[in-house]
């Protein structure tokens, strides 16, 4: 296990002293607390949680027992302000002096561009390649771009703005990086070991626990792979569409593909020619299921559906007791409603 304190990049931890229990460790998602929570197993604590299970990180309000979780914290894990910008702010006013763990610079995570078109799957989509460390950032897509929007031959190609009816997501701008990178069981395997490394210096005295926790831990997201392999090859290749696309790392690591997605984020719903685009090409390739998220608006999946004869089903990003049990849930409910 020596090799965990070796992983992370020098400026990702702050000295500090060591405390005489265990530090107060606040998440900003569930899936990144429940890492948390079994590399602390056993330690008289487990972190806690910033955005709850069923809420969207991408646009939350802090209620005052959040803010108060912040402020007791020692130690901030965070995915990073692609995800959260809205975090920023709070954690430099509530815990100025708490170390803060993003885990999108950790070393050697697998970062994805983002993606804006509303075909997402096959010869359609060229973006969004993993890169190792580096950040994708999803260009190519002008075509795709000028055609969803109606924009001519003299529009500027590589136009970002986000006032046009259909780049309808305002607020949602992630940058140029998909922020839903713990959907990908390798970024989580590494994520483990920063979190053991962060807590072994933050409280030296259970150092050999919090390693000895993300070596057990990286062993279930082992397990947890394989069957989620399993449970989607006899799947593989059944067109499907997604409420919002936050699932590219998962398709990256498991290669699936959707056709479409019905929005880019779940910052605002999409517009009406987005919605059209998806409801056409639902209607084309003979889209077998169209996934929902608890924490969407179900309508819109009825609008694109109708008259498709697409199954409707329901994954969630977010919501699981533990990272491994994310992944499956995921997987058999993708399985389910793309199986015979």
């Amino acid at each position: 296990m020596g090799h965990l304190l070796r992983l992370l990049a020098p400026t990702l931890i702050v000295a500090g002293p060591a405390f005489a229990e265990a530090p107060r460790v606040v998440a900003d998602i569930a899936p990144v607390q429940a890492l948390v929570a079994r590399v602390m197993e056993g330690s008289g604590a487990t972190g806690a949680l910033i955005v709850p299970v069923g809420a969207s990180p991408h646009g939350f309000s802090l209620r005052p027992s959040q803010a108060a979780a912040i402020e007791a914290a020692d130690i901030v894990v965070t995915i990073g302000a692609g995800l959260t910008p809205w975090l920023d702010g709070p954690l430099g006013t509530l815990a100025p002096d708490a170390r803060r763990l993003i885990l999108t610079e950790v070393a050697g995570v697998t970062l994805l561009g983002a993606r804006d078109t509303v075909l997402l799957g096959g010869a359609e989509h060229d973006g969004g390649h993993a890169h190792g460390e580096g950040h994708g950032h999803g260009h190519g897509h002008e075509k795709e771009r000028e055609k969803e929007h109606g924009h001519g031959e003299g529009h500027e190609k590589g136009h970002e703005g986000h006032n046009h009816e259909d780049h309808d997501q305002e607020g949602h701008d992630h940058g140029p990086t998909d922020p839903h990178a713990w959907l990908d069981p390798q970024n989580a395997r590494l994520w483990t070991d920063a979190i053991a490394q962060v807590l072994a210096e933050a409280d030296p005295a259970q150092a050999a626990l919090y390693l000895a926790n993300a070596e057990a831990a990286r062993a279930e997201i082992d397990a947890a792979e394989a069957e989620v392999a399993a449970l989607l090859g006899p799947v593989a290749g059944r067109p499907y569409a997604v409420f919002h696309d936050a699932y590219q790392y998962f398709e990256a690591r498991f290669a699936i593909a959707p056709v479409a997605a019905i929005a880019l984020g779940d910052a605002a719903d999409p517009g009406p020619q987005r919605v059209a685009a998806v409801r056409d090409a639902v209607a084309a390739v003979g889209v077998r299921c169209i996934f929902a998220e608890p924490q969407m608006n179900p309508a819109l999946i009825a609008t694109v559906a109708e008259g498709s004869g697409a199954r409707r089903g329901t994954i969630d990003p977010l919501g699981a007791a533990s990272y491994p049990d994310l992944l499956r849930g995921i997987a058999r409910d993708m399985a389910a409603c793309l199986g015979d």
